[in-house]
């Protein structure tokens, strides 16, 4: 099915749709504010009132309208108190919807200080999140991330960081572009699970797999009886000190469930971590999930949005997975009686109430205990296809890529870098098509060699992601990305920078060993002796261990100024070797260079090299660059311009 089948056309500025939002919602979160207000007001007279007339009345000897005003002022009591719970609601929903649309708002203008940087998912050995801002400070992550949960989190930096192939890409597509224009809808899903902030303090996954142990009571059927006997035993006890007949049967009976307490106490500290650190997280999960089975929700016909609904209703054996989850996540409650110091000791005291809240966790488990992972990567996957439809949103002149299944097509027109924030953004156009193709690409200094290649790179990594990019138009093929732009030196390693990059090369040439293409056309001479690179095999591992990197797929390499750190003979010497290698396999790229010896490479192997540039302009005492790139190598450098600039005396 094709993408634009799900798509509307948005007709209005999205900035114009978010200070509307803005408006409106920070007016009723005024709104609600002074009726919570009025309401905390209403409850103090009430309560005041009622003890004033419960004691007149009583006083006063009328005892049985003084039983029916006490239970009337406590009906009364509890409906302003859940009315005032529910203003007090909307209060705080609408300051979150509110929130959310000043940070769109902060995105369009460039504003991602205050963004969650994603920093844990940056890792060295990854073959282009670092190089290409895809995480930290002023990264894709914060302009592409409206996830609230941190699972959610976790989905859309594991699509960020792993290519997926053609039809998973398509199928992200369909459901962000079905998702995109219903912004009430994927705000409305953002601002429910924020309302349990404290749910980033646990893990999901480690609560799932913690249930996953054997029960605590399998082995234990001599505890279950108890859990009934020992309350009745307790009550009876306390009941018979009241009416008179000593306290004999209290301690005797406070002293059975003191020492069983003490003999479960880790289990029991346990079953309570756990649960309460779920608490909120489950609390999350269950508003958002409620918001996508509700009946009243849009009835998207992308596949994999009616797929995730199908997925949850067999999860949950036909019934909603949100009723489900209501279970459980009142079963987790239950140790929050804990959570007061007198409440824990008269509830375990005399109810056994862990033991119960552990009983009663265990029996749910049973029940849907092994699904719970399957609703919980549905509610993951829904949180970064808002991300993406939010992404979409944001900027209705970006383009849905096209994909082809051609070898390591990339067809763009117009091609800008999402995190550059001017008013007049400069674009490019750039073309390729097949294994053994390099772009070299020369220029100035700071005229946009490196950023055209993140440009490239940050717009393959949405493309490859399900995501709209920032171009007229984008047609490519999967590919695995890499780059080696910011390699660095290592004093901890003793590793220098030049040692440093060999082995990122070594890296690319490890990912792209899978199955050579040798190219019969192409009649390279000989290089030198010990001109090659050796590569490991081990492939690189993100921090959970996972690979990252899809050996499916060709690679498309960007490389910047490479072996920059020896001499010019055995830099040019390693660069020929190097895109030889790379030449005869899956591959193709683009490699910036002030090295002009490698731009005759395009003489050299004709149909295999391309030169491009970036060039600048010297009048005034002033540079001046146009970042549009040019058709040829460069002819004119700044350096000694620039080194004049600053006073150097240039013979």
């Amino acid at each position: 099915m094709p993408v634009s089948a799900d798509f509307r056309p948005i007709t209005v500025l999205p900035a114009e749709v978010f200070a509307e939002n803005l408006t409106t919602h920070t007016a009723q979160e005024q709104h609600y504010a002074r009726r919570h207000q009025l309401g905390g007001w209403l409850r103090v007279l009430l309560f005041g009132g009622g003890v004033a007339g419960a004691w007149w009345l009583f006083s006063s000897g009328f005892v049985l309208p003084g039983l029916a005003f006490v239970v009337g002022v406590l009906l009364a009591f509890w409906g302003m108190v859940r009315w005032h719970a529910a203003v007090g609601y909307q209060r705080e929903h609408h300051r979150l919807l509110a929130q959310l649309n000043q940070q769109e708002l902060d995105r369009l203008a460039g504003k991602l200080g205050g963004f969650d940087a994603g920093l844990r998912y940056l890792d060295a050995q990854h073959p282009y999140a670092a190089d290409l801002d895809v995480f930290g400070p002023h990264s894709l992550f914060q302009l592409l991330n409206r996830a609230s949960t941190r699972l959610g989190h976790d989905w859309l930096a594991g699509w960020l960081l792993r290519p997926a192939l053609a039809d998973e890409v398509r199928a992200r597509q369909q459901a962000a572009a079905a998702l995109a224009p219903d912004l009430n809808w994927t705000q409305e899903w953002q601002a429910r699970a924020r309302h349990f902030p404290r749910q980033h303090e646990a893990d999901p996954r480690e609560f799932s797999a913690w249930l996953a142990r054997p029960d605590f009571f399998q082995d234990k059927a001599w505890l279950k009886p108890l859990l009934v006997l020992l309350p009745l035993l307790v009550l009876a006890s306390a009941a018979a000190w009241v009416l008179g007949q000593g306290y004999f049967w209290l301690i005797g009976a406070q002293v059975v469930v003191s020492l069983l307490n003490g003999r479960l106490a880790d289990a029991r500290n346990e079953y309570a971590a756990q649960a309460l650190a779920m608490h909120d997280a489950l609390r999350a999960t269950q508003a958002q999930l409620a918001l996508f089975e509700d009946e009243a929700a849009p009835d998207w016909q992308a596949p994999r949005l009616r797929g995730l609904r199908a997925t949850l209703r067999a999860a949950s054996h036909g019934t909603a997975a949100t009723r489900r989850l209501g279970q459980l996540t009142t079963v987790a409650g239950l140790f929050r009686g804990r959570e007061h110091p007198l409440g824990a000791l008269l509830l375990n005291n005399f109810l056994l109430w862990d033991l119960h809240a552990m009983w009663q966790l265990e029996r749910w488990k049973r029940d849907l205990g092994p699904e719970l992972t399957t609703v919980l990567e549905v509610q993951a996957e829904l949180e970064a296809l808002v991300s993406l439809a939010g992404w979409q949103f944001a900027n209705p002149t970006y383009t849905t890529p096209e994909l082809s299944a051609g070898p390591l097509e990339v067809a763009a027109e117009a091609l800008g870098h999402p995190l550059i924030f001017a008013a007049q953004r400069i674009t490019n156009d750039y073309q390729t098509i097949g294994y053994g193709q390099t772009a070299v690409i020369t220029g100035s200094n700071m005229a946009g060699k490196s950023t055209f290649l993140r440009t490239v790179g940050l717009n393959m990594v949405l493309a490859l992601a399900g995501g709209v990019v920032c171009a007229r138009r984008l047609r490519l093929s999967p590919a695995q990305l890499f780059s080696a732009m910011r390699t660095q030196d290592n004093l901890a390693e003793s590793t220098s920078s030049f040692y440093a990059e060999l082995k990122r090369l070594k890296l690319l040439l490890d990912m792209s060993s899978g199955v050579k293409t040798r190219n019969e056309e192409l009649h390279m001479t000989q290089e030198p002796a010990g001109a090659s690179f050796s590569a490991p095999s081990n492939q690189p591992k993100s921090n959970n261990g996972q690979p990252t990197t899809n050996n499916e797929l060709p690679v498309f390499y960007l490389l910047d100024e490479i072996l920059k750190g020896t001499n010019s003979l055995d830099r040019h010497r390693g660069a020929r070797a190097l895109l030889r290698q790379l030449h005869q396999r899956r591959a193709a790229g683009l490699i910036s260079t002030h090295d002009l010896e490698l731009a005759a490479l395009e003489g050299e192997w004709p149909g295999q090299v391309r030169n491009f540039s970036f060039n600048s302009t010297f009048s005034e005492g002033e540079i001046h660059f146009d970042y549009h790139l040019t058709p040829g190598a460069c002819q004119a450098f700044n350096a000694s311009q620039l080194m004049q600039l600053m006073g150097i005396e240039i013979e």
